[in-house]
C-alpha cells in the first residue's frame, strides 16, 4: 500500500497487513514455546496440550504475536515503499483476532527531502589578525604575576599592598537565606589595597598583626564575579596567620629559561605572540563558520523530523549537565530543576543544530568530500591519549558501540563546513 504523506513533508502513514497464514505460523510457534516451558497443575513440563496453552494463554500469546509481526511487517512494507524511518512508529487501528490476518496502521517520521542551494555564493569576512607588542607585553606581565613569589615579613602591622595570609569563616546575614551556604578557607592571601580586593577587607586587615582576629561584615555587589556571593551580605571572622610580600622576578633571559623551553626572553614574547594569534584566528574562524551556517540555513527552509530534534535536546541537556556536575552541583539539586522547561529552553538551538547537520551532509554529498582511515586512527589515537587507553580498546569500544559511523559523519561534516569557509573568501 501507498503512503500517505500528512501535511509535515516528514511525517508518514502506512496501512499494513500481515497474512492469516502468516498469524496462524506464528502463533502456532509460540503455542510451542509455552508448552516448553508452561507449569500447569495435572500436566508433565512439556506435554501440555496445544488447546490448553490456547485457552490459558490466550491474551498473552496474541500480545507476543503483535510484538513480533508488527515490527517485523513494518519494516519490510518500508523497505519495498523505499521509505527509511528516523523515528519508531506509531502504532494505531490494530485488528488481531483468531483466525484472522492482522491489520494496523504506522505513522511515522522520515528524512525531508534537500535541495541545498546558493552555498556557493555564501561570504564571511576573513579578517587580518594581528597582535601588538602593548598585548605582548600585557600577557608578559600576567605570566610574571603567576611567577611572584611570597616571603614572611616579621615585626610590624599590615601595611598597604601587603599581602594578609589568613584562614576565614562566613555567614550569610540573612536568616532566610537557607540556599547559600557558608565560606570557609584555611589559607588564603588577601591583597591589602588590592583592585580585587573588597574594601571591607582591605579597612579592617590594616594594622593588624599576626595572630590578631577580626570581625566584620561585607557586602558584596550584583555584579560579584562569585555567583554564590552575588548581592549578598556575609559576617566573616578573620584571623591573621602571618604577613607577606610579594617580589616580581625581573623580565629577562634567566627568566626565559627557568620557564623550560626558551633561551631568551624575545623567544618567549614570539611564542605568546603566536599563540594569541592562533587564538583569535580559531575565534574569527569559528564566528565565521557560525555565520555561514545561519545564512545557509536561511536560503534553505525545510521541515525537520520531531525525533532528530528532541534526539538533539537530549545531547545539549546531557553535554549541561554534565557541566554543571563538573562544577559541583550535586545530584539531588539537579533532580529539582525542571526538565520539561529546561527542554523548551533548548528546543530553538536543537532545530537550528540539527538543520545544519543535514545540509553539511548534502553538501559533503554534492561536493564529495570523503573521510579516509588515517583521519578515523588520528581520532581515535587522540580519545586514546585523552581516556588513558590502548587506540585497540578505543576502537573495539567504538565499534561495539556502532559509533565510528557517527565519528566519520562528524569530521565529514567539519570537513564540508571547511569547504564552505575556504570558498567564502
Amino acid at each position: 500500500m501507498s503512503p500517505t504523506e500528512t501535511t509535515v513533508s516528514t511525517k508518514r502513514e502506512i496501512e499494513i497487513e500481515v497474512p492469516s497464514e502468516e498469524v496462524s505460523r506464528e502463533t502456532d510457534a509460540l503455542i510451542q514455546k509455552y508448552q516448553k516451558l508452561a507449569r500447569i497443575p495435572g500436566f508433565r513440563r512439556g506435554h501440555v496440550p496445544a488447546s490448553i496453552i490456547r485457552q490459558r494463554f490466550s491474551q498473552d500469546i496474541q500480545n507476543d504475536v503483535v510484538d513480533a509481526l508488527v515490527p517485523k511487517y513494518f519494516r519490510k512494507e518500508t523497505e519495498r515503499l523505499g521509505l527509511m524511518p528516523v523515528s519508531q512508529p506509531r502504532v494505531t487501528d490494530l485488528h488481531a483476532h483468531d483466525g484472522e490476518g492482522l491489520h494496523f496502521k504506522a505513522s511515522f517520521e522520515v528524512m525531508p527531502e534537500i535541495k541545498v542551494e546558493g552555498y556557493k555564493e555564501l561570504r564571511a569576512d576573513h579578517p587580518e589578525i594581528t597582535v601588538t607588542d602593548e598585548e605582548v607585553e600585557e600577557s608578559l606581565k600576567a605570566l610574571q604575576e603567576q611567577k611572584a613569589t611570597f616571603s614572611p615579613i616579621e615585626g610590624r602591622s599590615i601595611a598597604d599592598l601587603d599581602y594578609a595570609q589568613v584562614s576565614l569563616d562566613g555567614t550569610p546575614k540573612e536568616e532566610e537565606d537557607a540556599e547559600t551556604k557558608p565560606v570557609h578557607m584555611d589559607d588564603v592571601l588577601v591583597e591589602i589595597g588590592g583592585k580585587n580586593t573588597m574594601p571591607e577587607f582591605t579597612e579592617n586587615l590594616l594594622g593588624a598583626n599576626a595572630g590578631d582576629e577580626r570581625t566584620f561584615d561585607v557586602n558584596y555587589p550584583e555584579d560579584f564575579s562569585d555567583e554564590r556571593l552575588r548581592d549578598k551580605t556575609f559576617s566573616y571572622k578573620v584571623k591573621i596567620n602571618g604577613i607577606k610580600q610579594k617580589a616580581l622576578p625581573e623580565l629577562n633571559d634567566d627568566f626565559a629559561k627557568e620557564l623550560g623551553e626558551f633561551s631568551t626572553l624575545a623567544e618567549v614574547k614570539q611564542k605568546m605572540r603566536e599563540g594569541m594569534e592562533h587564538e583569535r584566528r580559531h575565534t574569527a574562524e569559528r564566528d565565521a563558520k557560525d555565520k555561514l551556517l545561519a545564512d545557509l540555513i536561511r536560503r534553505n527552509e525545510f521541515e525537520v523530523p520531531d525525533a532528530l530534534v528532541e534526539h538533539q535536546i537530549d545531547i545539549r541537556l546531557e553535554r549541561g549537565l554534565r557541566a554543571l556536575a563538573a562544577q559541583g552541583m550535586s545530584s539531588e539539586h539537579m533532580k529539582k530543576m525542571d526538565l520539561p522547561r529546561l527542554r523548551a529552553g533548548q528546543r530553538d538551538q536543537a532545530v537550528q543544530e540539527v538543520k545544519a547537520t543535514l545540509l553539511l551532509e548534502k553538501i559533503a554529498e554534492e561536493e564529495k568530500v570523503e573521510v579516509g582511515d588515517d583521519e578515523i586512527n588520528h581520532e581515535i589515537e587522540a580519545l586514546a591519549i585523552q581516556t588513558k587507553q590502548t587506540a585497540e580498546a578505543i576502537r573495539a569500544r567504538l565499534t561495539r558501540d556502532g559509533a565510528l559511523d557517527r565519528i566519520r559523519s562528524r569530521i565529514r561534516n567539519e570537513k564540508a563546513l571547511d569547504f564552505l569557509y575556504r570558498q567564502s573568501a
